[in-house]
Formats: structure tokens, sequence, C-alpha cells
């Protein structure tokens, strides 16, 4: 399980690429193929510290799609959209914090209303920052160089942080987050505006440096990406989701979301096991590999 969650990224895509290079290559639409390549990306990327985005943004120079205007922003559309299916995986996994979360709108739980407020306080400073940088975000950041860029730094971040021991220290409990903690890591998560840089390894890391543990601050970037992805995935869906269809289709979307789903409840369990047992050093190298093999495809003209 371990070297599928880590080695099925678009680095290693050009192993499986034959699933739908013929059929995508050069193509301006998404196949069937295709949009299993990237629901399965998708789903295994969106909640490990790796950064989703980048992961889509590579597979898609990798398979050939998006050669234009019309197509780029329909698979940016696409990227958005399949979250869906991540999203799903946390309602299923963590269904019993979320009916908490549920009775501390109604006053039923106290500690299910403070982890409600704190994914309240987190969300509202990175939506706020987001809408005021996502134009600028598309039309500077939307790119394989600066995707490998963001893939080096996080990776050095990560090792460093690991061997500082500032990601081991105790920390309290999710049910006891406060709304300061809250907000600071709203704000940290700004910084995964950056393609590459990863909203769950921000907000993890966030997490941990205001006073989480470990396991609370996984857990919080897990039912934070419920509203900061559902968030983005219902805007962009009403906002460009008709021309997707028009574009691709029904089948190829529904198909990509499907297997982002599948993909995203065995990534999550996966890597809830492993931070318990082993921690974070294995996607900091992960990240520094694909940062490397990234510029080093964009100076041989592969991507």
């Amino acid at each position: 399980m371990a070297v599928a969650v880590v080695l099925l990224s678009p680095v290693s895509a050009w192993a499986v690429v034959g699933l739908g290079a013929q059929t995508t290559a050069g193509s301006d639409e998404l196949s069937i193929g295709a949009a299993i390549i990237l629901g399965l990306v998708e789903g295994l990327t969106e909640y490990l510290p790796v950064s989703s985005t980048g992961h889509l943004l590579v597979t898609n120079a990798i398979l050939g799609i998006g050669q234009n205007p019309e197509t780029e922003r329909a698979l940016e559309t696409y990227a958005i959209c399949i979250q869906a299916g991540a999203i799903a995986a946390v309602f299923v996994l963590y269904r019993q914090r979320v009916a908490q979360m549920f009775d501390g709108l109604l006053g039923r739980s106290d500690d299910g209303r403070r982890v409600l407020i704190g994914v309240i306080a987190a969300f509202v400073p990175t939506a706020i920052i987001g809408l005021a940088l996502v134009d600028v975000v598309r039309d500077r950041l939307f790119g394989v160089p600066p995707v490998a860029a963001a893939w080096l730094i996080g990776g050095v971040a990560i090792l460093a942080l690991t061997r500082s021991g500032l990601l081991e220290k105790a920390g309290t409990e999710l049910a006891n987050i406060t709304t300061r903690q809250a907000v600071l890591i709203g704000v940290a998560q700004a910084i995964a505006l950056w393609p590459g840089t990863s909203r769950s390894l921000v907000t993890i890391v966030a997490g941990v440096l205001v006073g989480l543990s470990l396991g609370a601050a996984v857990e919080f970037a897990f039912l934070l990406g419920l509203a900061t992805l559902g968030a983005a995935t219902v805007v962009t869906a009403v906002q460009e989701g008709p021309q997707l269809i028009d574009l691709f289709g029904w089948t190829a979307p529904l198909v990509g979301m499907v297997v982002a789903f599948v993909s995203a409840l065995a990534s999550i369990r996966w890597m809830v096991t492993w931070l318990q047992e082993r921690g974070l050093d294995i996607f900091g190298w992960y990240r520094i590999a694909i940062g490397i093999a990234a510029f080093v495809a964009i100076a041989a003209g592969w991507l």
C-alpha cells in the first residue's frame, strides 16, 4: 500500500501512461482512461502532504491534454470538481466526528461545538485571502516550474522540521482547539494557494506549531478540507461546470470522481497509520525527488 500511495504520481505515471496515452496524448478530449488516471492521482494525493494540484498539473502535461486555452481551463475546473470524491471519503471515514460537529451546532456536544467553531474560524481567513488572490495564482503559478519549485521547498521544509523535533512535541487534542489556534492555521493555509505547496502539509505543520498534537493536526486538516475543498468545488461547479460538461460530457468526469473517492479512502487510511508509526520524513524525500525529476523533465523538453 505504501508503495502504491507514494509512487503512483505523475513522475511514475510515465510507467502507466500507456493506459491512455494513445487516445489522450495530443488530444483535447478527456478520455475514460485519462479520467481514471486523474481521479487516481487526485484521490491518492489530496490529503497527503504532496499537493494534489501540482500532481494533476504535471499529469495533464504527461498525458498531453489541455493543449489549448479552452481545454486547459476545463481541466482546471475538472481538477477542482473531482475533489468531491475525496471530500466524500472524509465524510465516510470521519462520519462520527462530523456527527459530533452537527451535535455541537445543535448545542448537544461541547467538543463538537469547539471543533465546528475551529473549522469555521480557520476557513474564513483562507476564503478571504483565496478570493483576493485567485486570479493572480491562476495567471502566474499554474505551471510545471512553479509546482516543481514548491515541491522542492516543501520537501526541504518537512525534513528540516522533522529533524528539529518541532513536529514531535506533545500537543492538545482536537476537542480542545481554540479559536486563536484555528485562525492561525487558516491564515497559514493560504500559503497552499501556490500549486505544489499542499494544503494538507501547511495545515498539519501549522496545527502542530500552534499547539495541536500531530494526530489532532492531521484530523483537523481533513475536516478543514471539507469546508475549503467543498466551497471551492461548489463555486467552481456552479460557475464553470456547464462549460466542463459541454466539452467533456458527463461520463468521464463522473468516472474520475468515483475513482478519486475510492483511492482517497485508501490514501487517508494509509496516511494516518503511517504517521502514527513513522512520521513525515518519507513525504519530504518524495517531494524533493519529484521536484528534481520535474526540473530534469523540463530541461530535457519532456514537460
